[in-house]
């Protein structure tokens, strides 16, 4: 049995063959999905050991399953291999460096695939924990009677400028209705 598991999220058949037939014969078993939901549902249940995620997908882009990945503590620690032919398209929401996952473009060779994933390895050992998120904070009663003040305030302000919009409305109705007869 295999003892670890690469997750291969890519749309391309031709992409999840050619991957896992440069994937050098091991320990490991090599899961495929075609879509970003795929992609998501097989990490939180089969949690792999290495993912390799194709940026543009059918159904959840590439673009949500990584924000997915590293909103959660237990996902951000995989290490992750981003894939895509266009890295203006991935450049353009993620500024390099790439601190915490590797890349690698379309196409490419088994050379720069084995050094995504090494690079990848390297980068999940050095991202540091999530940070434990801080207890709430129980805000004084006096807090919320001042933004409930601020709200009412602003719904007045608000209220005014209808009245007068509907003002404006009717004046313009009466013109209108004077003009057809």
């Amino acid at each position: 049995m295999a003892t670890h598991k690469i997750l291969v999220i890519d749309d391309s058949k031709v992409i999840r063959m050619r991957v896992k037939g440069m994937l050098p014969e091991g320990n490991f078993q090599v899961l495929e999905a075609k879509d970003g939901i795929e992609g998501l549902n097989l990490i939180r249940q089969e949690h792999p050991n290495l993912i390799m995620l194709d940026f543009l997908l059918p159904k959840m882009s590439g673009w949500e399953v990584f924000q997915q990945i590293q909103t959660s503590s237990d996902l951000q620690k995989i290490p992750l291999v981003l894939m895509s032919g266009r890295k203006e398209e991935v450049t353009e929401k993620i500024t390099e460096p790439f601190k915490y996952f590797a890349f690698v473009e379309k196409p490419f060779e088994k050379k720069e695939l084995m050094a995504a994933i090494k690079e990848a390895m390297q980068k999940a050992k050095i991202r540091p924990a999530a940070p434990t998120p801080e207890p709430a904070v129980i805000s004084t009663p006096e807090a919320p009677t001042a933004e409930i003040e601020e709200l009412k305030a602003t719904i007045a302000t608000m209220q005014t400028e209808i009245d007068g919009l509907k003002k404006q409305l009717t004046q313009i109705v009466s013109f209108i209705k004077q003009k057809l007869k």
